[in-house]
C-alpha cells in the first residue's frame, strides 16, 4: 500500500513509529493549505516561509500529544494561525522600535509575477487584507480564503461562533471601505 492511499490518521501512527516517509507524505497533502493560510495572514514575505516550515516543525514534536479530536488539516491551520499571530505581535514591536513608518509598508513586496489584471487585483485585496487588525485578518483567512466553515473557525481561533461572525462582518465592511477607492462604492 502507497502513502496516496492512506488515510491521514494512518500515516500519523506510522510517523510516530520513526516513518519519515509517512510525515513527509502528511507535509505534502496539507503544505498547500498552510501556505496559504501563512501568507494570507502575514502577506508574501521570508517571515511566511519561516512560520510556514516552523509549522509543520511543531508538528513533527507533537505527533506523540496529536490526539486527533480534528482533522490533521484544521491542526495544522491552528499552529500556523498562532505562530502567525506571534509573528505579527513581532512585527509590531518591531515597527515601534525601528520603522518610522507601519511594518505593513516596510513588508510589502511585490509579488514578480504580478503582471496580470487578475494577479494585480489579487495582490490588492491581500494588501488590503494586510491593513486589517489580526483578529479580522485570521476569520478572513480562515473562512474567505481557507474556506473553513463558522464552526471550523470558532475551533481553530477558540471564540465563540457569535464572535467569528461578527470579525467577519466588520472585517468585511473594513475591506469595502479599503477596497471602493479602486472598485466604486457598491453600496
Amino acid at each position: 500500500m502507497t502513502e496516496k492511499t492512506l488515510t491521514d490518521e494512518k500515516l500519523i501512527t506510522a510517523a510516530r513509529e520513526g516513518d519519515q516517509n509517512a510525515f513527509q507524505e502528511l507535509v505534502r497533502r496539507h503544505e498547500s493549505r498552510v501556505a496559504a493560510t501563512v501568507i494570507g495572514m502575514l502577506g508574501r514575505c521570508a517571515e511566511a516561509e519561516d512560520v510556514g516550515q516552523e509549522t509543520f516543525i511543531r508538528f513533527y514534536r507533537g505527533l506523540k500529544k496529536f490526539r486527533g479530536e480534528s482533522g490533521v488539516g484544521t491542526y495544522l491551520t491552528r499552529i500556523a494561525i498562532n505562530l502567525s499571530l506571534n509573528e505579527l505581535k513581532r512585527r509590531r514591536r518591531r515597527s515601534v522600535l525601528f520603522f518610522s513608518r507601519p511594518i505593513e509598508e516596510a513588508y510589502d513586496i511585490p509579488d514578480p509575477k504580478a503582471d496580470s489584471e487578475l494577479n494585480e487585483d489579487r495582490e490588492m485585496v491581500q494588501r488590503a487584507i494586510q491593513k486589517l487588525e489580526s483578529k479580522f485578518r485570521s476569520v478572513v483567512v480562515l473562512r474567505l480564503i481557507d474556506g473553513y466553515s463558522t464552526r471550523e473557525t470558532a475551533d481553530i481561533l477558540n471564540v465563540p461562533v457569535g464572535t467569528v461572525l461578527s470579525r467577519l462582518a466588520r472585517a468585511q465592511d473594513k475591506l469595502k471601505e479599503l477596497l471602493s477607492p479602486y472598485i466604486g462604492d457598491e453600496r
